[in-house]
Protein backbone atom coordinates (compact mmCIF):
# COMPACT_ATOMS: atom_id res chain seq x y z
CA UNK A 1 0.00 0.00 0.00
CA UNK A 2 1.47 3.42 -0.96
CA UNK A 3 2.35 5.83 1.82
CA UNK A 4 0.79 9.26 2.25
CA UNK A 5 3.92 10.85 0.80
CA UNK A 6 3.67 8.63 -2.30
CA UNK A 7 0.03 9.59 -2.78
CA UNK A 8 0.80 13.31 -2.40
CA UNK A 9 3.59 13.01 -4.96
CA UNK A 10 1.29 11.17 -7.36
CA UNK A 11 -1.46 13.80 -7.01
CA UNK A 12 1.03 16.62 -7.60
CA UNK A 13 2.39 14.85 -10.68
CA UNK A 14 -1.08 14.37 -12.20
CA UNK A 15 -1.97 18.01 -11.48
CA UNK A 16 1.17 19.14 -13.31
CA UNK A 17 0.27 16.90 -16.28
CA UNK A 18 -3.26 18.30 -16.26
CA UNK A 19 -1.92 21.84 -16.56
CA UNK A 20 0.17 20.81 -19.58
CA UNK A 21 -2.71 19.05 -21.37
CA UNK A 22 -5.02 22.01 -20.69
CA UNK A 23 -2.45 24.43 -22.12
CA UNK A 24 -1.96 22.21 -25.20
CA UNK A 25 -5.72 22.11 -25.71
CA UNK A 26 -5.93 25.91 -25.67
CA UNK A 27 -2.98 26.25 -28.08
CA UNK A 28 -4.53 23.69 -30.45
CA UNK A 29 -7.85 25.58 -30.33
CA UNK A 30 -6.10 28.82 -31.30
CA UNK A 31 -4.19 27.15 -34.15
CA UNK A 32 -7.30 25.34 -35.34
CA UNK A 33 -9.09 28.57 -36.27
CA UNK A 34 -6.31 29.60 -38.66
CA UNK A 35 -5.81 26.10 -40.09
CA UNK A 36 -9.55 25.55 -40.62
CA UNK A 37 -9.94 28.88 -42.37
CA UNK A 38 -7.03 28.07 -44.71
CA UNK A 39 -8.40 24.60 -45.53
CA UNK A 40 -11.91 25.90 -46.24
CA UNK A 41 -10.54 28.76 -48.38
CA UNK A 42 -8.62 26.30 -50.59
CA UNK A 43 -11.62 24.06 -51.31
CA UNK A 44 -13.44 26.33 -53.82
CA UNK A 45 -10.24 26.78 -55.86
CA UNK A 46 -9.66 23.03 -55.98
CA UNK A 47 -13.28 22.38 -56.98
CA UNK A 48 -13.17 25.03 -59.70
CA UNK A 49 -9.92 23.65 -61.10
CA UNK A 50 -11.45 20.19 -61.14
CA UNK A 51 -14.46 21.45 -63.10
CA UNK A 52 -12.15 23.11 -65.65
CA UNK A 53 -10.20 19.84 -66.01
CA UNK A 54 -13.45 17.97 -66.62
CA UNK A 55 -14.37 20.32 -69.47
CA UNK A 56 -10.91 20.17 -71.01
CA UNK A 57 -10.45 16.42 -70.63
CA UNK A 58 -13.78 15.63 -72.24
CA UNK A 59 -12.50 16.58 -75.69
CA UNK A 60 -9.07 14.92 -75.54
CA UNK A 61 -9.73 11.82 -73.44
CA UNK A 62 -9.05 8.66 -75.43
CA UNK A 63 -7.11 10.45 -78.19
CA UNK A 64 -3.36 10.12 -78.88
CA UNK A 65 -2.96 13.80 -77.99
CA UNK A 66 -4.06 13.29 -74.40
CA UNK A 67 -1.24 14.04 -71.88
CA UNK A 68 0.12 11.06 -69.96
CA UNK A 69 -0.79 12.72 -66.65
CA UNK A 70 -4.40 12.38 -67.81
CA UNK A 71 -4.39 9.16 -69.80
CA UNK A 72 -1.73 7.29 -67.83
CA UNK A 73 1.03 5.02 -69.06
CA UNK A 74 -1.32 2.21 -70.04
CA UNK A 75 -0.09 0.11 -67.12
CA UNK A 76 -0.68 -0.09 -63.38
CA UNK A 77 2.31 -2.23 -62.41
CA UNK A 78 4.04 0.32 -60.16
CA UNK A 79 2.14 2.38 -57.59
CA UNK A 80 3.40 5.42 -55.71
CA UNK A 81 1.75 6.19 -52.36
CA UNK A 82 2.19 9.73 -50.99
CA UNK A 83 1.36 9.52 -47.28
CA UNK A 84 0.80 12.89 -45.57
CA UNK A 85 0.81 12.92 -41.77
CA UNK A 86 1.78 15.29 -38.95
CA UNK A 87 5.28 16.08 -37.74
CA UNK A 88 4.29 15.71 -34.07
CA UNK A 89 2.19 13.36 -31.99
CA UNK A 90 -0.23 13.82 -29.07
CA UNK A 91 -3.17 14.09 -31.47
CA UNK A 92 -5.02 10.84 -30.82
CA UNK A 93 -5.41 8.39 -33.69
CA UNK A 94 -4.89 11.05 -36.38
CA UNK A 95 -1.51 9.79 -37.65
CA UNK A 96 -2.17 6.09 -37.13
CA UNK A 97 -5.48 6.19 -39.05
CA UNK A 98 -3.80 7.66 -42.16
CA UNK A 99 -0.88 5.22 -41.87
CA UNK A 100 -3.31 2.33 -41.45
CA UNK A 101 -5.19 3.26 -44.64
CA UNK A 102 -1.91 3.50 -46.57
CA UNK A 103 -0.67 0.22 -45.08
CA UNK A 104 -3.84 -1.61 -46.10
CA UNK A 105 -3.58 -0.21 -49.63
CA UNK A 106 0.10 -1.17 -49.91
CA UNK A 107 -0.49 -4.72 -48.67
CA UNK A 108 -3.44 -5.17 -51.04
CA UNK A 109 -1.34 -4.00 -54.01
CA UNK A 110 1.60 -6.20 -53.04
CA UNK A 111 -0.74 -9.17 -52.73
CA UNK A 112 -1.75 -8.54 -56.36
CA UNK A 113 1.89 -8.59 -57.43
CA UNK A 114 2.22 -4.82 -57.86
CA UNK A 115 5.34 -2.81 -57.06
CA UNK A 116 4.79 -0.27 -54.28
CA UNK A 117 6.83 2.87 -53.63
CA UNK A 118 6.12 5.28 -50.77
CA UNK A 119 6.83 8.97 -50.20
CA UNK A 120 6.29 10.01 -46.58
CA UNK A 121 5.36 13.64 -45.95
CA UNK A 122 5.61 14.07 -42.19
CA UNK A 123 7.76 12.44 -39.53
CA UNK A 124 5.02 10.42 -37.84
CA UNK A 125 3.95 8.67 -41.01
CA UNK A 126 7.57 7.78 -41.77
CA UNK A 127 8.04 6.39 -38.24
CA UNK A 128 4.88 4.27 -38.46
CA UNK A 129 5.52 2.86 -41.95
CA UNK A 130 9.28 2.32 -41.96
CA UNK A 131 8.97 -0.62 -39.57
CA UNK A 132 7.13 -2.62 -42.23
CA UNK A 133 7.96 -0.83 -45.50
CA UNK A 134 11.53 0.39 -45.03
CA UNK A 135 12.55 -0.85 -48.49
CA UNK A 136 9.50 0.71 -50.19
CA UNK A 137 10.03 4.23 -48.77
CA UNK A 138 11.94 6.16 -51.44
CA UNK A 139 11.63 9.70 -50.04
CA UNK A 140 10.92 11.44 -46.74
CA UNK A 141 9.76 15.07 -46.73
CA UNK A 142 10.43 16.79 -43.39
CA UNK A 143 8.31 19.91 -42.77
CA UNK A 144 9.17 20.43 -39.09
CA UNK A 145 10.92 23.72 -39.86
CA UNK A 146 7.85 25.07 -41.71
CA UNK A 147 5.63 27.12 -39.42
CA UNK A 148 2.80 27.72 -41.89
CA UNK A 149 2.24 25.51 -44.93
CA UNK A 150 2.49 27.45 -48.19
CA UNK A 151 1.93 26.53 -51.82
CA UNK A 152 5.69 26.53 -52.40
CA UNK A 153 6.03 23.56 -50.00
CA UNK A 154 3.37 21.60 -51.87
CA UNK A 155 4.81 22.64 -55.24
CA UNK A 156 8.18 21.10 -54.36
CA UNK A 157 6.46 17.80 -53.57
CA UNK A 158 4.35 18.06 -56.73
CA UNK A 159 7.39 18.69 -58.92
CA UNK A 160 9.14 15.68 -57.39
CA UNK A 161 6.11 13.49 -58.19
CA UNK A 162 5.97 14.73 -61.79
CA UNK A 163 9.71 14.24 -62.28
CA UNK A 164 9.47 10.66 -61.04
CA UNK A 165 6.51 10.03 -63.37
CA UNK A 166 8.35 11.42 -66.38
CA UNK A 167 11.32 9.20 -65.53
CA UNK A 168 9.02 6.16 -65.59
CA UNK A 169 9.39 5.37 -61.88
CA UNK A 170 5.66 4.68 -61.35
CA UNK A 171 2.36 4.33 -63.21
CA UNK A 172 -0.25 5.32 -60.61
CA UNK A 173 0.07 7.79 -57.71
CA UNK A 174 -2.32 7.95 -54.74
CA UNK A 175 -2.40 10.68 -52.09
CA UNK A 176 -3.27 9.82 -48.47
CA UNK A 177 -4.40 12.45 -45.97
CA UNK A 178 -7.19 13.26 -43.48
CA UNK A 179 -10.10 15.40 -44.66
CA UNK A 180 -11.25 17.83 -41.98
CA UNK A 181 -14.95 17.97 -41.10
CA UNK A 182 -15.05 19.03 -37.44
CA UNK A 183 -13.04 18.92 -34.22
CA UNK A 184 -14.16 15.35 -33.57
CA UNK A 185 -14.39 14.12 -37.17
CA UNK A 186 -11.45 13.73 -39.53
CA UNK A 187 -11.74 11.21 -42.34
CA UNK A 188 -8.66 9.35 -43.70
CA UNK A 189 -8.82 9.75 -47.48
CA UNK A 190 -7.12 8.14 -50.48
CA UNK A 191 -7.12 10.24 -53.66
CA UNK A 192 -5.62 9.13 -56.99
CA UNK A 193 -3.79 12.06 -58.58
CA UNK A 194 -1.85 10.32 -61.40
CA UNK A 195 -3.39 9.65 -63.80
CA UNK A 196 -5.96 12.31 -63.00
CA UNK A 197 -9.40 10.92 -62.21
CA UNK A 198 -11.96 12.81 -64.31
CA UNK A 199 -15.55 12.33 -63.08
CA UNK A 200 -18.14 11.50 -65.71
CA UNK A 201 -20.59 14.31 -66.42
CA UNK A 202 -24.21 13.75 -65.54
CA UNK A 203 -25.95 13.87 -68.94
CA UNK A 204 -29.39 13.83 -67.33
CA UNK A 205 -28.77 17.38 -66.10
CA UNK A 206 -29.13 18.67 -69.67
CA UNK A 207 -26.73 20.09 -72.20
CA UNK A 208 -23.80 22.05 -70.81
CA UNK A 209 -22.25 25.17 -72.27
CA UNK A 210 -19.67 24.72 -75.01
CA UNK A 211 -16.30 26.43 -74.55
CA UNK A 212 -13.65 27.40 -77.06
CA UNK A 213 -10.12 27.52 -75.71
CA UNK A 214 -7.11 29.46 -76.90
CA UNK A 215 -4.57 27.87 -77.08
CA UNK A 216 -5.96 24.38 -77.69
CA UNK A 217 -7.05 21.98 -74.95
CA UNK A 218 -3.91 19.83 -75.14
CA UNK A 219 -1.61 22.81 -74.55
CA UNK A 220 -3.69 24.04 -71.62
CA UNK A 221 -3.81 20.58 -70.05
CA UNK A 222 -0.03 20.21 -70.37
CA UNK A 223 0.29 23.29 -68.15
CA UNK A 224 -2.75 22.76 -65.92
CA UNK A 225 -2.29 19.10 -64.96
CA UNK A 226 1.11 19.57 -63.20
CA UNK A 227 -0.33 22.55 -61.31
CA UNK A 228 -3.36 20.49 -60.36
CA UNK A 229 -1.09 17.87 -58.77
CA UNK A 230 0.63 20.54 -56.68
CA UNK A 231 -2.78 21.98 -55.79
CA UNK A 232 -4.07 18.59 -54.67
CA UNK A 233 -1.00 18.14 -52.46
CA UNK A 234 -1.42 21.67 -51.09
CA UNK A 235 -5.09 21.04 -50.32
CA UNK A 236 -4.18 17.75 -48.60
CA UNK A 237 -1.55 19.48 -46.43
CA UNK A 238 -4.05 22.18 -45.42
CA UNK A 239 -6.71 19.59 -44.62
CA UNK A 240 -4.12 17.69 -42.59
CA UNK A 241 -3.10 20.80 -40.65
CA UNK A 242 -6.71 21.49 -39.64
CA UNK A 243 -7.37 17.82 -38.87
CA UNK A 244 -4.22 17.58 -36.75
CA UNK A 245 -5.18 20.56 -34.56
CA UNK A 246 -8.76 19.32 -34.26
CA UNK A 247 -7.58 15.84 -33.25
CA UNK A 248 -5.05 17.29 -30.79
CA UNK A 249 -7.67 19.58 -29.25
CA UNK A 250 -10.03 16.64 -28.76
CA UNK A 251 -7.27 14.36 -27.41
CA UNK A 252 -5.98 16.96 -24.94
CA UNK A 253 -9.53 17.68 -23.75
CA UNK A 254 -10.00 13.98 -23.01
CA UNK A 255 -6.59 13.83 -21.30
CA UNK A 256 -7.46 16.86 -19.13
CA UNK A 257 -10.76 15.31 -18.05
CA UNK A 258 -9.10 11.95 -17.37
CA UNK A 259 -6.45 13.68 -15.25
CA UNK A 260 -9.23 15.37 -13.26
CA UNK A 261 -10.89 12.01 -12.62
CA UNK A 262 -7.57 10.52 -11.57
CA UNK A 263 -6.92 13.40 -9.17
CA UNK A 264 -10.33 12.86 -7.54
CA UNK A 265 -9.71 9.13 -7.11
CA UNK A 266 -6.23 9.66 -5.69
CA UNK A 267 -7.50 12.38 -3.34
CA UNK A 268 -10.20 10.05 -1.99
CA UNK A 269 -7.60 7.33 -1.56
CA UNK A 270 -5.28 9.78 0.20
CA UNK A 271 -8.03 10.92 2.61
CA UNK A 272 -9.00 7.34 3.43
CA UNK A 273 -5.39 6.37 4.06
CA UNK A 274 -4.88 9.46 6.24
CA UNK A 275 -8.05 8.70 8.22
CA UNK A 276 -6.94 5.10 8.69
CA UNK A 277 -3.55 6.26 10.01
CA UNK A 278 -5.20 8.69 12.43
CA UNK A 279 -7.59 5.98 13.67
CA UNK A 280 -4.68 3.57 14.13
CA UNK A 281 -2.72 6.13 16.15
CA UNK A 282 -5.74 6.87 18.37
CA UNK A 283 -6.25 3.15 19.01
CA UNK A 284 -2.59 2.80 19.98
CA UNK A 285 -2.81 5.77 22.36
CA UNK A 286 -6.01 4.45 23.98
CA UNK A 287 -4.58 0.93 24.28
CA UNK A 288 -1.41 2.30 25.92
CA UNK A 289 -3.44 4.37 28.40
CA UNK A 290 -5.58 1.36 29.37
CA UNK A 291 -2.48 -0.77 29.85
CA UNK A 292 -1.23 1.69 32.48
Amino acid sequence: MPSLKDLRTRISSVKATQKITKAMQMVAAAKLRRAQAAAEAARPYALRMNSVLVNLAESVMGTPAAPKLLSGTGSDKTHLLIVCTAERGLCGAFNSSIARLAREKALALMAEGKVVKIICVGKKGNDLLKRQFAKEIIEFVDLRSVRYIGFENADQIGRSIIARFENGEFDVATLFYARFKSVIQQFPTALQIVPAVVPVKDKSAGASAAYEYEPDETTILASLLPRNISMQVFSALLENAASEQGARMSAMDSATRNAGDMIKKQTIKYNRQRQANITKELIEIISGAEAL
